[in-house]
């Protein structure tokens, strides 16, 4: 219970964040997070949809979206979103996260 109290604690001041700069990546990257940590997968892919309509080149994101696919049984998205994250972590010379979702990406192949 103290848990949850916890995830709630974050989403709320995460919550406040976004009220004063509502496209901060950052922000929404991590409220996706929390929510995929509560389960709640839908609410979750929504804040990482909108980080990569804001910002495609928010390279963390493509991994989480792409599992959530995964969970969801959409292999053909999860296999684009990886193939979108790799090309975009490429152009940002991120080996560590060509690396992760090429693994990701391999597995599902």
């Amino acid at each position: 219970i103290l848990h949850r109290a916890a995830m709630s604690d974050r989403i709320e001041k995460l919550s406040e964040f976004l009220k004063e700069n509502p496209e901060d990546s950052f922000v929404l990257h991590a409220l996706g997070l929390e929510y995929v940590k509560l389960g709640d997968d839908a609410r979750a892919k929504s804040f990482f949809l909108k980080v990569l309509q804001n910002d495609p080149g928010y390279v963390g994101t493509y991994y989480h979206l792409g599992k959530l696919y995964e969970r969801e049984g959409i292999i053909d998205e999860a296999l684009k979103t990886y193939k979108a994250g790799i090309s975009t972590a490429e152009d940002a010379k991120d080996r560590r996260a060509v690396n992760e979702l090429q693994a990701a990406y391999e597995d599902l192949m």
